[in-house]
């Protein structure tokens, strides 16, 4: 079943077509990568989806709604939670208030309750930190909890990121890069955890450079190039399909992929 929908996208900076008339659809539960040179309108894509961006033309659809035209925090309550390429955390801030300000979009209390602490905010606050530890523990950053996010380690502070974007109990988690300055050890531990999402229900998109790790997670590829969708499919398809090769893998030919 089909959880998003991006039809005939054209995202348009001056005369640059960043995205050009890209249709591509994600199934429910899936591990869909996103794959393609530096350049090729990946970002963009993201930036359209999560509405960073208003695309110059086409829609997005998330469970058959169409979401472009709305703000960036109203696609998050939506159901849409995303990392970015460049780390995006609260540096000053403690790992677990990163992970409680995730949560935010999911809170019911209203101001009123937060000033005069409420039995109602008091519940609601215990809930917030019981849930922000659990997503801690989930990715292996408990013992971190108290420590500032700008102090955790680069692979650590991805994973920080993906908790935090749990944090908002999405439909659809999209991971920008993450295994980006990650060494093998991070990325075996990575490859663990986005499994361990999936295996919750929790359908992912992925930007992945690691071809690899991309080809041995993704249940589908889609491919661009220059802005424009040139592959889809399977990753054994994908591995061999002669235009991806030539414009993302190079014409020596296509890695193996890891076992699922």
């Amino acid at each position: 079943m089909e959880l998003l929908k991006v039809e005939n996208v054209t995202m348009q900076f001056g005369g640059l077509k960043a995205i050009n008339a890209l249709t591509m659809c994600v199934r429910k539960g899936e591990i869909h990568g996103l794959l393609g040179p530096n350049g090729s309108g990946k970002t963009t894509c993201f930036n359209v989806i999560s509405g960073v961006y208003q695309p110059t033309q086409g829609e997005v659809l998330l469970e058959g709604n169409r979401i472009n035209g709305n703000q960036r925090h109203e696609i998050s309550g939506l159901g849409i939670a995303r990392t970015f390429q460049h780390i995006s955390l609260f540096g000053e801030m403690s790992v677990l208030d990163n992970i409680m300000v995730g949560q935010h979009c999911r809170t019911k209390e209203e101001f009123i309750g937060a000033i005069f602490r409420t039995k109602e905010e008091r519940a609601e606050e215990a809930r917030i930190v019981a849930r922000a530890y659990e997503l801690l523990d989930f990715v292996g950053l408990a013992h971190r909890a108290g420590e500032k996010a700008c102090n955790l380690p680069y692979g650590e502070q991805r994973l920080l990121e993906i908790a935090r974007g749990l944090a908002s109990t999405p439909k659809l988690l999209m991971l920008d890069e993450a295994s980006a300055g990650m060494n093998s050890v991070e990325k075996d531990n990575l490859i663990r955890i986005i499994r361990a999402i999936s295996a919750q229900g929790i359908t992912i998109l992925m930007i992945e450079h690691d071809m690899k790790l991309a080809m041995g997670l993704s249940d589908e590829i889609t491919v661009l190039d220059h802005g424009a969708k040139i592959a889809e499919g399977l990753p054994h398809v994908i591995q061999t399909n002669p235009a991806v090769i030539e414009a993302y893998l190079g014409k020596g030919g296509a890695p193996h992929a890891q076992s699922k």
